[in-house]
């Protein structure tokens, strides 16, 4: 099969980089595989990963004509078999698989286009929905790559850890979205916890909240009269950062490379909620995505006692780094995820839609993406077909 994985950019971030590596994956299998992504940091893995990589124009959230045309162009000239992208889908009937990675489906992704979510409580609510085609393959982890070192001290030396300094890591991105509270209430918690701990906390990543959460480090760092709290920036590989952790803070793949590293493991969410991972609390996390929904309460206190238990338990540490690895490899692996992205995309493009299902599913998104309610898509079909919406793959 020829496959076009079609992403909005290259810049640091865990869905961008699965897709990547599960492209590389399916062409060791012998197929083709184009990315096909404005200019961005990652661009360096395509390469590394010896995938092609076709460069577009930075995309809004609606596309332009010339973007549509030249990705037509594009499927046409490559004979493109499957796509990530909305364009050609909509024109030529391109059999399209939509990938969405996140703990809430847009409710403006057609519903009729097939999707690959992460977790099984997403399928289930997607199939409440009337989503008829929709698959689940548990978000990837190359647990070659992350797998745990005998040595951790060079690690610790680039993030200038003393040895009696306790290292909690958060490697996110800095998003308002799902991250920004509990990455300000980790920062709250550092000052919360016994200070004979000597408690660091490391943030690794980018993004558009960095001042407001190097304000609240400055501030804390200010009150504890030393640095107990470093920003360090995004990083293209981050796993010196988890072989320097003593404990991992994160949601998703952040806290899945954490068990892969045998790391103890505290679950990040949102409304307050925090949650060491243990065998007991496995199945919940398996079932939504390595997330969780508080309620309401204030995180930091609840962190902070989390990590005092962590710390004054630290015999359980290998029992828990054990458990997340194991778990890591039979769950978690880039192989048997690649093997199950493979079978759906073929069921995809053994399945084409008519015209009519295609531009409904795209009209009726456009019509809740705009904030249209009650209106007559068909009426309006000619003013609104050149504005799809594109889905992010």
């Amino acid at each position: 099969m020829r496959i076009l994985i079609s992403l909005y950019g290259l810049h640091i971030g865990g869905s961008h980089i699965n897709a990547i590596e599960i492209g590389s994956l399916i062409k060791q299998r012998g197929h083709d595989v184009i990315v096909y992504s404005p200019d961005g940091p990652l661009r360096e893995r395509v390469a590394e990963l010896g995938l092609e990589w076709v460069p577009t124009a930075p995309r809004g959230q609606r596309p332009s004509v010339a973007g549509i045309r030249q990705l037509n162009a594009l499927v046409r000239e490559r004979e493109i078999d499957l796509e990530a992208a909305s364009g050609p889908h909509l024109w030529r009937g391109t059999p399209l698989l939509s990938t969405v990675y996140s703990v809430e489906i847009p409710p403006f992704v057609p519903r009729n286009l097939p999707m690959i979510v992460g977790y099984t409580q997403e399928l289930d609510l997607e199939r409440g929905r009337g989503r008829s085609h929709v698959y689940t393959v548990v978000c990837p982890v190359d647990t070659d790559a992350n797998a745990p070192v005998a040595d951790s001290g060079p690690a610790r030396k680039r993030f200038g850890l003393r040895d009696d300094e306790l290292a909690a890591m958060i490697v996110s991105r800095l998003s308002p979205d799902l991250k920004r509270e509990g990455l300000l209430s980790a920062i709250t918690a550092v000052g919360l916890v016994d200070p004979a701990l000597n408690l660091r906390l490391l943030i690794v990543g980018g993004g558009p909240c960095r001042e407001e959460l190097q304000d609240a480090a400055g501030a804390m760092n200010a009150r504890l009269g030393r640095e107990a709290v470093t920003l360090t920036g995004p990083l293209m590989d981050p796993r010196e950062a988890y072989v320097a952790a003593d404990i991992v803070l994160g949601m998703g793949t952040s806290a899945q490379k954490g068990m892969a590293f045998a790391k103890p493991v505290v679950i990040q969410g949102e409304r307050g909620y925090w949650e060491t991972l243990t065998p007991e609390s496995m199945p919940q996390y398996l079932h939504h995505n390595f997330y969780g929904l508080g309620d309401g309460s204030d995180g930091a206190p609840r962190l902070a006692a989390i990590i005092g238990e962590l710390a004054r338990e630290r015999d359980r540490w290998p029992e828990l780094g054990e458990f997340g690895r194991k778990t890591a490899l039979a769950v978690f692996s880039n192989e048997a995820a690649a093997d199950r992205v493979m079978e759906i995309c073929e069921d995809v493009a053994a399945r084409p839609e008519s015209s009519r299902r295609r531009a409904a599913g795209v009209l009726h998104a456009n019509a809740l993406l705009a904030g249209i309610r009650g209106v007559d898509l068909g009426r309006r079909a000619g003013a609104r077909l050149r504005h799809s919406v594109p889905v992010r793959g």
